[in-house]
């Protein structure tokens, strides 16, 4: 993914929505020239991710801007860890700091759920992946969370992989007849959402590379284990919890998938000093 890229297009937004034609309060109280150092701080224990993000707010606004990252991108930090230090201009600092721990907030937020769910699965080989439900704009950033929480990202976008779903059923008719077209128009491996296990066993006999297991309970998860046989991977998805999500993996799928990783991850609690 390109994280860099996407990561400058959407802080350039972000600042033109926050700014606007200028922060009147920075410019009115701090004079143009005044230096100063600040701290980014992570108040609660999580994983840290951001920081590429939020080194490229302050840099927008101070091309001289001195960002110090003090905590890896991806790793666990206890309460109150020094995340960054930023030196540079007070009025870039000032005006790019909600910015800046929006973006640091929320993308930790998403790290830090991703971790607990992996570690929630730890031992049983299951990866945890995550979905299209991101806020439009920011998947990229959202995915390389989940990627540095531990994660695995499924697929990006629409172009690059295919997941036939129960709209697609309907408007073409039939599993096998969905899984004969696709071969025909692309090389992607066909994965095939099933909400029954009728559906599991034609999607299997179609020759699906992977199957989607839709809101199936504990039972029915290992009841399409036992009828795939290793002929297919076996994604379960809808209803996770932190709660069940062990004992799903348990049922043996290969896979996890989790909306909630990007839209229901609560942001981690930052703030920035100046010192």
């Amino acid at each position: 993914m390109a994280v860099a890229t996407e990561t400058l297009r959407v802080v350039y937004a972000a600042l033109a929505e926050d700014v606007g034609a200028g922060d009147v309060t920075t410019e009115g109280t701090v004079d143009a020239d005044s230096v100063g150092t600040a701290e980014i701080l992570v108040k609660e224990p999580g994983v840290v991710c951001g920081l590429v993000a939020a080194e490229a707010v302050f840099s927008a606004l101070d091309a001289d801007v001195r960002f110090d990252v003090l905590a890896d991108e991806g790793t666990w930090v206890d309460r109150d860890t020094v995340a960054a230090r930023v030196e540079g201009l007070e009025r870039a600092i000032l005006t790019g700091e909600r910015t800046a721990l929006n973006f640091l907030g929320r993308l930790s937020g998403i790290a830090t759920l991703t971790r607990r769910y992996v570690e929630a699965v730890d031992g049983t080989g299951v990866a945890i992946l995550d979905t299209r439900k991101t806020t439009p704009g920011l998947r990229t950033l959202e995915k390389h969370a989940v990627a540095s929480g531990g994660g695995r990202n499924h697929r990006l976008a629409l172009d690059d992989g295919v997941l036939v779903k129960d709209n697609h059923l309907r408007a073409i008719g039939s599993i096998h007849a969905a899984v004969e077209r696709l071969r025909a128009t692309t090389t992607l491996p066909v994965e095939v959402e099933c909400d029954t296990l009728a559906q599991v066993s034609e999607a299997v006999e179609a020759g699906a590379d992977a199957l989607l297991l839709d809101n199936m309970s504990l039972g029915e998860l290992r009841e399409a284990v036992a009828l795939a046989r290793g002929r297919a991977r076996l994604e379960a998805s809808g209803g996770i919890t932190l709660e069940n999500v062990r004992a799903v993996a348990e049922t043996g799928v290969d896979e996890i998938s989790i909306g909630a990783l990007t839209h229901s991850a609560r942001s981690l609690d930052v703030s920035l000093e100046l010192r």
